[in-house]
């Protein structure tokens, strides 16, 4: 898997004009064309950017406020795109945001362009903060809203900590496909996950009299 061959998501930002979408293709893939080419993302002005995609630079600023915000676009465009819950329990809602973190830790380990760019994101603290509040938040931030609806629902223990609990359940599967490349990221780990977990977290009956 390479950036080119990914399509940017649809749901981009919404800013001055009416945007059109043919124009942020190309704006997002003359930043994917030069990633390719070996470019750092310290050196990818919005100036080189215009010229590869054949825009000007006012129309880039029309749609991302800076580089920061662009670039956050191009790696969600390049990333699965995240998924729908089901609604249906706790549990299942769970499974989907593991096996999207799971199919996420693959698309980067088969794409060394993708794994290239996150590494060098993690080196500007403007770009990480940007990804950060702009992705990382905000799915960490579902996974609590479904943990407060399991708890509300009766499907976790009231004892719990919410921010740990999710953390336990995260955490393995960020282990492996973050801090263990060479481990392996089979389908099905994520219903392993959830339901090893869950079952040292579910509400335990009283014993009967």
């Amino acid at each position: 898997m390479s950036l080119a061959d990914s399509r940017p998501r649809p749901d981009g930002p919404a800013r001055g004009r009416p945007r059109s979408e043919a124009v942020e293709r190309a704006i997002i893939e003359g930043v994917m064309q030069l990633l390719e080419e070996g470019v750092p993302l310290a050196e990818l002005s919005i100036e080189r950017v215009a010229r590869t995609a054949g825009v000007g630079k006012a129309t880039i600023y029309r749609r991302w406020s800076g580089k920061e915000e662009l670039f956050v676009d191009v790696v969600r465009a390049a990333e699965p795109p995240d998924p729908e819950l089901p609604g249906t329990s706790m549990r299942d809602d769970l499974v989907v945001l593991l096996e999207s973190l799971r199919r996420r830790g693959l698309a980067t380990r088969s794409s060394v362009i993708l794994h290239n760019v996150y590494a060098q994101m993690k080196s500007s603290p403007r770009i990480w903060a940007a990804y950060h509040a702009s992705v990382i938040a905000p799915r960490r931030a579902l996974g609590m809203d479904v943990l407060r609806r399991g708890l509300r629902d009766g499907e976790l223990r009231p004892d719990v900590d919410l921010e740990l609990v999710n953390d336990m359940f995260v955490g393995p599967m960020l282990v492996r496909s973050v801090m263990r490349p060479d481990a392996e990221l089979p389908e099905g780990l994520a219903e392993e996950i959830v339901d090893t977990v869950l079952a040292g977290l579910r509400p335990v009956s009283s014993p009967t009299s």
